[in-house]
């Protein structure tokens, strides 16, 4: 998939994750990594930048399996945030599906003019 499709939209997954319960960074990744192919480099700063225009906080808690892991939980800005997110993403998604409705054939081959 294009590089620049993956950026656009991983700001909005990783919301929408953190909307459904707190979760840690690997956590993230490895969970838009089962729909979308991400390096676990791609969302860590992403989540520095959420973090520090106060969309998440951050918290600690242990772990059985190692060390303490950094959890990230979306505030109330964010959440005001992932609302406007969304209402973009489908103006956005529902203008290019028009598009493609309207220049595609019913067999899925797109209309030569």
């Amino acid at each position: 998939m294009n590089i620049q499709f993956k950026k656009g939209v991983l700001n909005l997954c990783v919301l929408v994750l953190l909307d459904q319960k707190d979760r840690y960074g690997y956590e993230l990744v490895q969970k838009i990594s089962d729909q979308i192919s991400i390096s676990e480099g791609s969302v860590y700063p992403l989540l520095r930048r959420l973090t520090k225009e106060g969309y998440f906080t951050t918290y600690l808690q242990e772990s059985t399996e190692g060390p303490s892991r950094k959890y990230y939980k979306l505030t109330d800005l964010g959440r005001t945030y992932l609302q406007e997110q969304l209402n973009e993403w489908k103006s956005f998604t529902n203008g290019v599906n028009t598009l493609i409705e309207e220049s595609v054939k019913d067999d899925g081959t797109t209309i030569s003019k």
